[in-house]
């Protein structure tokens, strides 16, 4: 895992956390919002590699403490965030600490190229990704089955709760 760090290379407290999908067409304006938040003088936790593979509990274990760092969530939903599992647990994580926290955790939703509706109704790209999920899951039987579907739900939950929050949407903006 490639991390980058504004101001700060190591895991130490950060004020923003962000959370994408590295499309590359969500590539150019991450770089440009790790850029103006660097500018202002905000420490950034940004996720470089959003290969969901190798090490992945270790991977999400570090993720949970960076998050747990950070003043701040930015949760960039994409077309292709769904897809990603490392994202979806992000969202999870992102939420439990901003509800759990003593120290107040501010989260915003960034709406690049996808409804709000499409996040908290989990339609368009975002249905299409839980049908897969929801395919490779009746695939599988016992225990582990129950865990996937807990997760699934956990996931939906989460992207309700945070298409909820106050956000920006981005195809509702001059330069969006």
């Amino acid at each position: 895992m490639t991390t980058q760090a504004s101001s700060s290379s190591s895991l130490s407290t950060y004020h923003v956390f962000l959370s994408f999908k590295g499309e590359d067409s969500t590539k150019a304006f991450i770089s440009h919002l790790h850029q103006a938040l660097d500018q202002a003088g905000y420490r950034t936790f940004l996720e470089e590699d959003g290969n969901d593979s190798i090490e992945r509990d270790e991977i999400r274990f570090e993720l949970e403490e960076v998050i747990k760092k950070s003043r701040m969530s930015i949760i960039v939903f994409s077309k292709g965030y769904a897809s990603s599992t490392r994202c979806l647990d992000q969202v999870v994580v992102i939420l439990q600490h901003k509800r759990t926290s003593s120290d107040p955790h501010h989260v915003l939703p960034v709406f690049y190229d996808v409804e709000p509706t499409d996040v908290r109704k989990q339609t368009g790209s975002f249905e299409e990704a839980f049908k897969r999920y929801e395919e490779r899951l009746r695939a599988e039987e016992g225990e582990r089955k129950d865990d996937r579907t807990s997760k699934l739900e956990g996931w939906k939950e989460a992207l309700k709760e945070a298409a909820h929050l106050a956000g920006m949407d981005l195809k509702h903006q001059a330069n969006g």
